[in-house]
């Protein structure tokens, strides 16, 4: 059994700070490395939330130890993504109490329970709150733990190792998760087969693919209307409702996973919601992350991406930084960033020394209204 031996906080850049639209925290310390936090936001209300929790991944003291990474990128609403923020991570610590043990199972439990909570509570507030049947989530989650890392995607955030090649200088980008999205060939497919006979399942509407010619992603927690047909009517909006029944469900809850022993040439791991990867490549990103300090590297990843989204729109970087939520949104999506330094002699230690840490980011109460701007 690998001991805890947590020593007292080492002074970091600990402070959470908010710059206008901007959330970010420099440098931290996590049981097997350092870690940058930041989330910009370009919604009227931010629905990208994100977390990272390191120390024991159970309920009890005897449990596993590591470090544990979550971004949620909500659509239709907040209430998705906050959802999963605070349970999600509780969710997985009490099934690993039960299997005492990290694993692929338990993950995807955790998913479940999470998803089943969130519907239990759609269907609570279907009356009074009709418009939660048509929020959701997407989820990505990462966990490391006893040389081990465990990576859970639904939906279309992204995480990318940074790899250092043997006997070179180089550090390559490697794309960890697998995303579902319905602009992606093969995800348009998979929904062609679960729903031979509808026709319309995937629809492409102005250049864009769309499951029933709505949504882009395939894998979600919430978006309750498009999984269990009882929502798919008044006083749900218009919008929203299918002209047709349906018998099961057309998105689907259920990460997939991946499980990567970790090697020494592992360097670091950049977790982040799509906004971020519209605009900046696997590759640059990664080159960012390894050129620049630690320190404020989730920022930097941000900046560079909103650098990106103004030479698209042929608008000054200076210019963007005034706009304001949700008109910004037509220059970039909320976005959110953390990345995870992987100390490879931390990894391979039989007890894991250090202190635990829990922070989450992307929260509209961590969101300024003053008026600087980022």
């Amino acid at each position: 059994m690998v001991k805890p031996c947590w020593r007292p906080c080492v002074e970091d850049d600990a402070t959470e700070k908010v710059d206008g639209l901007l959330w970010y925290k420099n440098l931290g310390n996590h049981v097997y490395g350092e870690f940058s936090m930041a989330a910009i936001q370009a919604n009227i209300l931010m629905e990208d939330q994100s977390q990272l929790e390191s120390g024991p991944l159970s309920s009890t003291n005897s449990g596993p130890q590591g470090t544990f990474v979550g971004v949620y990128d909500g659509h239709g609403g907040t209430e998705a993504s906050k959802f999963i923020n605070h349970n999600v991570f509780s969710n997985l610590k009490k099934i690993v109490s039960e299997q005492q043990d990290v694993s692929e199972i338990a993950i995807k439990k955790a998913f479940a329970s999470t998803e089943e909570g969130f519907l239990s509570l759609v269907k609570k507030q279907w009356l009074s709150k009709p418009h939660m049947a048509s929020v959701g989530s997407c989820c990505l989650v990462g966990v490391i733990c006893n040389g081990l890392l465990y990576i859970a995607n639904a939906g279309d955030s992204r995480v990318v190792l940074g790899r250092a090649e043997r006997g070179t200088r180089e550090v390559t980008a490697l794309q960890l998760s697998t995303e579902h999205n319905a602009n992606i060939e093969t995800v348009r497919n998979e929904l062609r087969c679960l729903h031979p006979n509808d026709s319309e399942i995937v629809v492409q509407k102005h250049k864009v693919w769309r499951v029933k010619g709505i949504i882009q992603v395939s894998r979600s927690i919430g978006d309750a209307y498009l999984k269990k047909s009882e929502f798919n009517r008044e006083p749900l909006q218009p919008k929203f409702r299918l002209p047709e029944p349906f018998h099961k469900p057309i998105l689907n809850p259920e990460p997939e996973i991946l499980v990567r022993k970790l090697q020494p040439g592992d360097r670091f791991l950049i977790f982040a919601s799509d906004g971020l990867w519209e605009h900046l490549s696997n590759q640059e990103a990664v080159d960012i992350v390894q050129n620049f300090p630690r320190n404020g590297i989730a920022k930097m990843l941000v900046k560079a991406a909103l650098r990106e989204a103004a030479k698209k729109r042929e608008t000054r970087y200076t210019d963007l930084k005034r706009i304001e939520r949700g008109v910004r949104r037509h220059f970039h999506d909320d976005i959110s960033v953390i990345v995870v330094y992987i100390d490879s002699h931390l990894i391979s230690r039989s007890s894991i020394c250090g202190h635990p840490s829990s922070i989450r980011g992307g929260s509209a109460a961590a969101i300024s209204d003053s008026e600087a701007r980022f």
